[in-house]
């Protein structure tokens, strides 16, 4: 049985952390597929196409990666693609809480899904897609957040 992996998340944008967590756990599973979630609560600054287009180009090399774009819940995405497992990315003990919480929901709505928890680099726990926004929607740069490709395409547009 393969080893499919679900990296759930919204992405808008990809940062540096999110690519770290990607290719540390590459060597965990046979398959990691980068889910775009859609969130009908939350208002991107990316579209689902672009944040794809970014995740697809960062691991063109790489064919244990895909990307794809969802709805609903994270549990149903799983089953439909055949994966068993879950991966999020934890920078801080509060992360933990909130990830924990959801991993326990999840177990009891499918206890065949066992979620893994990578923490990131000490230097990426400062990365966070809030505050990239935050910096970008300021002027600010925030190419040091930023895998080269999305930092190239925000200041391209």
């Amino acid at each position: 049985m393969q080893k499919i992996c679900v990296f759930p998340g919204t992405f808008d944008p990809l940062t540096l952390g999110h690519v770290d967590i990607i290719r540390r756990a590459l060597p965990l599973f046979d398959e990691i597929v980068v889910a775009i979630g859609i969130n009908a609560t939350k208002k991107p600054m990316f579209s689902s196409e672009q944040r794809q287009l970014w995740i697809e180009d960062i691991f063109r090399t790489e064919e244990k990666v895909s990307a794809a774009v969802f709805e609903g819940l994270t549990v149903n995405f799983c089953k439909k693609i055949g994966a068993n497992y879950i991966l999020r990315g934890i920078r801080y003990v509060s992360d933990f809480e909130y990830e924990k919480t959801i991993a326990d929901a999840n177990r009891t709505l499918d206890p065949d899904i066992e979620t893994f928890f990578l923490t990131c680099e000490p230097k990426y726990t400062s990365v966070a897609s809030t505050i990239v926004r935050d910096i970008i929607r300021n002027g600010g740069d925030a190419s040091l957040f930023l895998p080269e490709i999305v930092s190239h395409s925000i200041q391209s547009s």
